[in-house]
């Protein structure tokens, strides 16, 4: 079986968006977009939340027939838009790009998205990363860290009743001073 994969773009000081929900702070030049889509290559699926899945979704179906897109934009747009989303809402009436809408428990959810895909999942978005982490489903954790201090903001980390025990595997320092930081949870389950 897989593994559970969360992975965002995260400030110095924890957070992945202002506390106004921009995103504009993060530097993803063409070094880190190409390894953002190696990473996104090599998922078997990935799961939003609403508002990650809206994001998602508001550009990379058409970015294609954007005349400014660069090449590694294109490439990420011809890896994501065939790529299984599961979309854990309970607002949204339908979705598209190969996605489908997932109603109820996050746990009992991906449950069944892991029966079905023996692949790597990608968990995109906070929200539906804290479930996951409050239940330890997650396998391994990928910030990647950006030379930004928001102040406030979503936190990459829920609070937590407990510590988890994790262990760094990979690291790798980009050209524009983020930082990749490969864990895993150090005790077995």
């Amino acid at each position: 079986m897989g593994k559970v994969i969360y992975s965002l773009n995260v400030s110095l000081d924890g957070f992945v968006e202002t506390a106004d929900q921009r995103l504009d702070w993060a530097n993803v030049d063409e070094e880190l977009h190409r390894w953002f889509n190696e990473q996104e290559r090599a998922a078997g699926a990935l799961l939003y939340g609403r508002r990650m899945y809206e994001l998602m979704a508001g550009y990379w179906p058409t970015a294609e027939s954007d005349p400014n897109a660069s090449p590694v934009e294109l490439d990420f747009a011809r890896i994501w838009k065939p790529m299984p989303k599961f979309v854990f809402s309970s607002t949204l009436d339908s979705v598209d790009w190969n996605s489908r809408l997932v109603r109820g428990d996050v746990v009992e959810g991906l449950g069944r998205i892991r029966e079905e895909f023996s692949g790597d999942v990608g968990v995109g978005g906070a929200t539906i990363a804290a479930e996951l982490i409050r239940h330890d489903l997650i396998d391994e954790y990928r910030p990647v860290v950006h030379p930004v201090v928001l102040g406030a903001g979503t936190p990459f980390f829920p609070p937590l009743p407990y510590p988890l025990d994790l262990q760094l595997f990979e690291t790798r320092t980009f050209t524009s001073g983020a930082i990749y930081l490969g864990y895993r949870r150090r005790a077995t389950r």
